[in-house]
């Protein structure tokens, strides 16, 4: 699957990767915050030491810096852009042509995938559609 860049999640994959070493795969920018889909594997460098890398790239934007880091299975996908919720499992189901993914996420967690006003949920919905055609995100 290809993803479209803009240009300023261009010029923000080019800043983070100069200055985290790590890879980004994807960008997703919004007024208050920037959620950057990291290389599997990477996740370690993008942060860096006491989160000094990942900082960095927040002062020099001015915005919040998410990470979510890619995985090799659709299912695995899910879990990691819901992370740092707790999943205990994801079921893909192809249903009237689309993809949808249940996710059962512990009680005490739902509030945690959910986010606030729905911004993590919305995130991972996103990010599951643009890297495995997933249409949506159902929690149970």
């Amino acid at each position: 699957m290809r993803v479209t860049l803009s240009d300023e999640a261009r010029r923000f994959i080019a800043l983070f990767e100069d200055e985290t070493g790590a890879t980004a795969r994807d960008c997703l920018p919004h007024d208050d915050r920037v959620v950057i889909l990291v290389a599997a594997g990477e996740m370690g460098a993008a942060i860096g030491p006491g989160g000094a890398h990942v900082q960095a790239v927040e002062e020099t934007i001015g915005r919040d810096v998410e990470l979510v880091e890619d995985a090799s299975t659709p299912s695995a996908f899910v879990e990691s852009a819901l992370a740092p919720a707790a999943v205990r499992h994801v079921t893909l189901s192809e249903q009237g042509g689309e993809t949808i993914a249940y996710v059962e996420v512990p009680d005490d967690d739902r509030g945690v995938a959910i986010g606030a006003d729905g911004t993590h949920i919305e995130t991972a919905r996103t990010l599951a559609q643009r890297h495995y055609d997933i249409d949506d995100i159902q929690l149970t």
